[in-house]
């Protein structure tokens, strides 16, 4: 099967129902998001003010920091500002990069940053979030090779931050996983080897919508839209010679020799049958990859954390995976 073939059955598999407490998530976020114009129809300023705002309450609460830093990190395109999460019981030595979910145009660590601290309690772990610039401001691939150079820069200034940088994982969700990929397989290509590991939390992972997947769970009743995934894709491609650049297109790339890599599915989104099809590949090409799928989970689900049971087994078991996987 060529990338751009249809990934289709018929006839299409029925959909799940989402877990209880998952769905009381999608649709307050539907109820909250209905109060505002749809993102397509608005500025992008707007869009980005209207996706701070529905997720501001799921952002609130959840685990104290002993401190957080912000810094400016120089990469080929600028400065892009990073912030650090210090958790106050550190077990991990490492550092966690995260690059924020939200199509390549919304998005933020302010609206990650219940995420981000999450995963530094539960692991144990310095967190960094990074502010990469988005789309249509930066173009494709400009905000994925910001996000390398910040994993050149916090590899190289592991005492500035106070962790062993030896120890640095990558990983994001959505939009975020796909960039993780795609500075991994840069840092590759370059003989970089400063990756642990790799974390994709449900990332968008082909430009090929037709998949049962899409069909199964792109209505908008799941949360994310087929509308939404392909205004981002519009706004994020320059051409349409973007959409299918291996970088991007990440089912196009050779994937032999990435570091290990933990895979977050969410059984009820339309980008399923990507992360299934990703690591059925990054075993195929001889790398160490684990893999599990929440059953009725949604599309953005971690961010659910404060109300979903699902959610908390998905940070612990990152968690777990990223203690199995950092040096003692």
């Amino acid at each position: 099967m060529r990338p751009e073939d249809p990934a289709i059955t018929v006839p299409i598999p029925p959909r799940t129902r989402l877990d209880p407490q998952v769905e009381k998530f999608v649709r307050a976020m539907d109820a909250d998001a209905s109060q505002f114009g749809r993102r397509e129809t608005v500025s992008i300023d707007e869009a980005r003010a209207i996706a701070e705002a529905v997720r501001k309450r799921w952002v609130a609460g959840g685990p104290a920091m002993a401190r957080t830093a912000e810094h400016d990190v120089p990469t080929r395109h600028g400065a892009v500002r990073v912030r650090a999460y210090y958790p106050a019981q550190r077990a991990l030595p490492g550092v966690f990069v995260y690059l924020h979910g939200g199509g390549f145009v919304l998005g933020s660590i302010d609206t990650h940053d219940r995420v981000m601290r999450e995963y530094a309690q539960r692991a144990g772990i310095v967190v960094v979030g990074v502010h990469y610039t988005r789309a249509p401001d930066a173009r494709f691939p400009r905000p994925m090779q910001e996000c390398a150079d910040v994993l050149r820069w916090v590899s190289a200034n592991g005492a500035l931050l106070g962790v062993d940088a030896a120890q640095l994982f990558v990983g994001g969700d959505s939009a975020g996983a796909n960039f993780s990929m795609g500075a991994s397989l840069e840092l590759r290509d370059a003989g970089e080897a400063i990756l642990r590991g790799i974390v994709l939390n449900y990332g968008s992972m082909s430009s090929n919508l037709y998949r049962n997947s899409v069909i199964q769970y792109g209505g908008g009743d799941y949360g994310l839209s087929l509308m939404s995934m392909m205004w981002f894709r519009a706004m994020h491609c320059a051409s349409g010679a973007d959409l299918t650049d291996p970088r991007l297109d990440i089912l196009r790339a050779e994937l032999h020799g990435l570091p290990p890599a933990w895979l977050v599915v969410a059984e009820c989104d339309p980008v399923h049958d990507d992360m299934i099809e990703l690591e059925r590949m990054l075993r195929a090409a001889g790398n160490q990859v684990d893999m599990k799928v929440y059953a009725g989970a949604a599309h953005s689900f971690l961010e659910a954390v404060s109300i979903s049971d699902l959610a908390v087994e998905a940070f612990e078991d990152t968690a777990r995976w990223l203690r199995l996987h950092s040096r003692a």
